[in-house]
């Protein structure tokens, strides 16, 4: 049996539950390392990452390293003496640093890899259409995503997912593998399986402005899987055309309604309480949006403060 001591990497919420799974299973956490604080906001003040505010809260050790390859950054990682490092939504670990501890450093990874390396994987699994992901963890090696695979955990995904929920079932689902593996390495019976060196077709690449962007010339279940993919955050957007004026729309929940008709592709079709595109294959009923310097609201109340023309279009 090994005697374990961990250093956990992590920024954001999905790390935060793999975190508190292993404080709660009562393994030691030697430190906590994630990113500096940040301005936020309107008014820029500093905000703390979610894992410094969960580590804060539960007197663990935390570092806020702006350089990872820094000396005094490793000689304080190396003084925590800790022998197993795991890392979850973090940032790329130069090699001085994850070889350090003795039994190694792991990722948690939110797809079934190979497929699906990269920034955002949850997102494209669900904008590809996929019906089944997971989760994965590995042991870090030079590479992005490219480490040996310890265990893997698979999960459907339902036509109702977005990112958000998927989002939330992959942090549950990952905490109980995070968990399955440091119980592996702590009874030394791990076992890993090498990834193919071959290029992967499925990448989950970084998303930008124009990656959300909705394309409505395309069938219906295509929109449906890019809009869901993106919501809540960061949300999929097109531009609105009503009488001369251009809005920037963003859209974060949709109905889709399969059917033949007549009418123009993108053209918007509404009433007092409903707003719908044409587009190939039916109708895209938009339930929650945003318009520029407002909040996000129901459709129904976003209709009630403007006024759109017979010929609005989307694009």
């Amino acid at each position: 049996m090994n005697n374990l001591s961990i250093v956990f990497m992590g920024t954001p919420d999905f790390a935060v539950g793999i975190l508190e799974h292993l404080v709660k299973n009562s393994y030691h956490i030697a430190g906590v390392i994630t990113a500096p604080d940040r301005p936020a906001g309107r008014g820029q003040k500093l905000q703390e990452s979610a894992v410094k505010k969960y580590a804060v809260a539960n007197n663990l050790n935390v570092l806020q390293p702006t350089n990872l390859k820094s000396e005094s950054f490793i000689e304080e990682l190396k003084n925590l003496k800790a022998n197993l490092q795991i890392i979850v939504a973090f940032r790329m670990l130069p090699k001085v640093v994850w070889e350090i501890p003795a039994y190694g450093t792991f990722n948690l990874h939110a797809s079934l890899l190979p497929d699906y390396r990269g920034a955002a994987p949850i997102n494209w699994a669900i904008m590809n259409g996929e019906k089944v992901t997971g989760a994965t963890t590995f042991f870090i090696d030079d590479k992005i995503d490219t480490g040996e695979i310890i265990a893997q955990s698979t999960i459907p995904i339902t036509e109702d997912d977005t990112a958000g929920t998927l989002h939330d079932k992959l942090m549950h689902l990952g905490a109980d593998l995070v968990l399955e593996t440091v119980k592996q390495i702590e009874e030394n019976k791990v076992s890993t399986k090498k990834q193919p060196k071959t290029p992967i077709e499925k990448v989950a690449y970084k998303i930008h402005k124009e990656t959300c962007e909705i394309n409505w010339d395309k069938p219906i279940e295509e929109i449906y899987n890019h809009i869901r993919g993106l919501s809540p955050y960061p949300a999929s957007w097109t531009t609105l055309y009503n009488n001369h004026e251009s809005l920037f729309l963003k859209i974060y929940n949709v109905a889709i309604h399969k059917e033949k008709h007549e009418h123009s592709l993108k053209t918007v079709l509404f009433d007092k309480k409903t707003m719908k595109i044409a587009v190939e294959g039916g109708y895209i009923e938009l339930l929650e949006i945003q318009l520029p310097g407002k909040r996000k609201m129901k459709t129904q109340d976003v209709l009630n403060g403007i006024t759109l023309e017979i010929n609005t279009k989307v694009g």
